[in-house]
């Protein structure tokens, strides 16, 4: 049977976490089964295929393009600097010579005697891939990449952008209901991953980036400064490639948010600690979440749960039920905590005239309580 809610964020102390980290493109995989490996290890590498030049010669030299093999000064596979001549032609009753350079470093690819043209390819593009996360190599994968294990805590935020990073946690908010304040960040914040409690600015944010903070994670953001951030507006797809200098985690969503308990306090009692963090989203089919994963904590045997880095919308446990914590997603109490007290069984009447399923929601913060729709809410963890 299907669950009648959204997904709820893990925010756990305890939890094996694994990671796939795969090439774009075939390539060598240089970890194996076992290593022992850290969030900028290098675990494969590959090279892309450069950047394909198109010269015209036939146009530039005025030939015939059939002649065009022939004006070569080097042959096809040859290495050419920038500059370089890779064609030449006579013009003015062969009194005068004409060539073509090389309009960057590459290799001459090919030529064609029907259109005239060489095709350059430039010097092919170094990839590699890090590990991401301090653990173990649970998995090879022949010629793409590793699967790599960790033992720790691992927190899900509601929305992220820029790509993963890592770095020691700072706390940098007295409270979880505190914003984040610029006069907070110091020198001593560089490559750290900074964590805030209700709000951030964009004037705050731009100072973090100026900082060379890693990443901050807060309760909430402006919609108004993510369209600054980005300069566009965001739209439905993945984020995580953006290149913003930082990474940003919002752990309960737009505005400004009040972190929630469990999260503020299992970030804040490991601070010092490595963590990595990564801004990657997506709310589609398969759910991809902001995470920040600190390895190496809670390590012990038993209860445990395994971790991937997508979920299905059939994740999330065993359902809600009485008791169950929760968040709302939706307004008018977006962004708010409680506990379910109530799962009347029958239907109810909304504004919109639809019949929805619901549940009575006591909030955390107040103890008021409100029904709610069932769509509208995500299951936190316990």
């Amino acid at each position: 049977m299907a669950h009648a809610y959204t997904p709820g964020l893990r925010v756990t102390g305890h939890a094996v976490i694994r990671r796939e980290r795969r090439l774009p493109l075939k390539g060598e995989v240089l970890a194996r089964i076992g290593d022992a490996v850290d969030a900028d290890t290098v675990v494969a590498r590959t090279e892309l295929p450069g950047n394909v030049q198109t010269i015209n010669v036939a146009s530039r030299l005025a030939l015939d393009p059939a002649r065009v093999p022939d004006s070569l000064v080097a042959p096809v596979g040859s290495a050419v600097a920038k500059g370089d001549a890779i064609a030449e032609g006579k013009s003015l009753f062969g009194l005068m010579k004409q060539r073509v350079e090389a309009p960057v470093a590459g290799t001459i690819e090919s030529v064609s005697p029907v259109t005239g043209q060489v095709i350059l390819r430039e010097a092919p593009i170094p990839v590699e891939v890090h590990a991401y996360v301090r653990g173990t190599v649970a998995e090879v994968i022949e010629g793409e990449g590793v699967v790599v294990e960790a033992v720790g805590a691992l927190i899900q935020g509601i929305f992220g952008v820029g790509g993963e990073t890592f770095g020691p946690l700072r706390i940098a908010a007295a409270a979880p209901d505190e914003e984040l304040a610029a006069a907070r960040l110091s020198a001593e914040h560089r490559g750290a991953v900074v964590v805030g409690g209700s709000y951030v600015s964009y004037a705050t944010l731009m100072r973090a980036r100026e900082l060379g903070v890693a990443a901050v994670v807060v309760g909430g953001f402006d919609d108004g400064g993510l369209k600054r951030l980005l300069g566009r507006d965001l739209g439905v797809a993945i984020t995580g490639a953006e290149d913003l200098g930082l990474t940003l985690v919002l752990t309960e969503g737009f505005g400004r948010i009040r972190m929630a308990d469990r999260t503020w306090r299992l970030l804040a009692a490991h601070e010092g600690r490595q963590a990595s963090v990564s801004g990657a989203t997506q709310i589609r089919a398969g759910v991809l979440r902001p995470e920040i994963v600190i390895p190496g904590v809670g390590e012990r045997s038993g209860d445990a749960t395994s971790v991937g880095r997508r979920e299905t919308a059939s994740d999330g446990g065993a359902g809600i039920e009485i008791g169950s914590l929760l968040r709302v997603i939706r307004e008018p109490f977006f962004g708010r905590i409680g506990r379910v007290t109530a799962l009347p069984a029958e239907l109810q009447p909304l504004e919109t005239e639809a019949r929805v399923r619901v549940m009575e929601v006591e909030f955390a913060d107040d103890g008021a309580r409100a029904i709610v729709p069932r769509a509208n809410v995500e299951r936190i963890e316990d």
